[in-house]
């Protein structure tokens, strides 16, 4: 074989093997897909994790370290720290992923209505996602909450507000530079009518981009759920929520460290692993992942 053969031969083994590489999941995405995995199992499944009642006091168990019998450690009212961060995650899946499809699904709507529409349409809608652009996503929550109440499903509709504006300012984004494009021309010279093109042409491919902001934002929408309820705008004790338990153990952080690390720990492992799975789908839809 000659050498130029061999040459070539060796090159198509080694663009094997970059490929190969490039498709193996890293050490990191792996750990937040079971991160995530974990997360939820606690959401759907709590009772499996754990054999205590996140609610019922032990006051003979209060402030008791790390051990065996309490991987987490004991509160003031010697609930297992493990059993309410376990059970937390439910409140906290529920809000980010009910706040997260509420606000996508919100987005899109205003999206392609403004950029579908155009002309008045697009300039109202827009003026008034600028002046909701113009505030903190928290500190719109905060007001929204403050307007509304403290309760579950009132966090969720807040934070979903908060979302709102950032989505319809991409899909509309996406709206613009797809209805200009060939096939959509296409469409419309061979007489099919707006409303079918938006649902067949514009609308699969404005999506599918939400998907990988959708998984960002869920981590996004976590953030915001723990900082409204450390700040005493979420839910009320004694519900395990991971912001909550995190503003309650801060009294002890001298005393008992573990009331208040761990809470916080775990939502921020989730929230860096639904941020590195979210940048790795986006890669994979760049096409910088083959």
């Amino acid at each position: 074989m000659s050498n130029t053969a061999m040459d070539t031969v060796a090159g198509e083994r080694a663009g094997k093997l970059d490929k190969l590489r490039a498709r193996r999941l890293r050490p990191g995405i792996v750990l937040a897909m079971v991160m995530i995995a974990f997360i939820v199992l606690c959401a759907i499944a709590p009772q499996w994790l754990t054999p205590y009642d996140p609610y019922a006091p032990d006051l003979l168990s209060s402030l008791k370290g790390p051990s065996a019998a309490h991987l987490f450690g004991t509160d003031q009212l010697g609930r297992d720290i493990y059993t309410r961060v376990v059970y937390g995650a439910g409140y906290s899946i529920y809000i980010a992923v009910g706040a997260t499809l509420i606000a996508v699904g919100v987005g899109i709507t205003v999206g392609l209505l403004s950029g579908a529409v155009g002309g008045v349409v697009d300039l109202a809608l827009m003026r008034v996602i600028d002046i909701l652009l113009a505030f903190p996503s928290l500190l719109m929550a905060m007001a929204v909450v403050a307007f509304l109440g403290t309760d579950i499903t009132t966090v969720l509709i807040a934070i979903a507000v908060a979302m709102v504006p950032g989505y319809a300012r991409i899909v509309r984004a996406q709206v613009m530079v797809i209805r200009n494009s060939g096939y959509v021309e296409a469409a419309r010279v061979l007489g099919q009518k707006p409303l079918k093109t938006v649902w067949r042409h514009i609308l699969p491919n404005t999506i599918s981009p939400l998907v990988v902001l959708a998984t960002l934002g869920t981590g996004n929408a976590i953030l915001q759920s723990a900082a409204l309820s450390y700040l005493g705008l979420g839910p009320r004790p004694p519900t395990p929520e991971w912001g909550l338990m995190l503003a309650e153990g801060q009294r002890y952080l001298r005393a008992a460290w573990w009331v208040g690390v761990f809470p916080g720990l775990i939502a921020t492992l989730t929230i860096i692993s639904t941020t590195v799975l979210g940048r790795h789908l986006k890669a994979l839809s760049d096409g910088r992942v083959s």
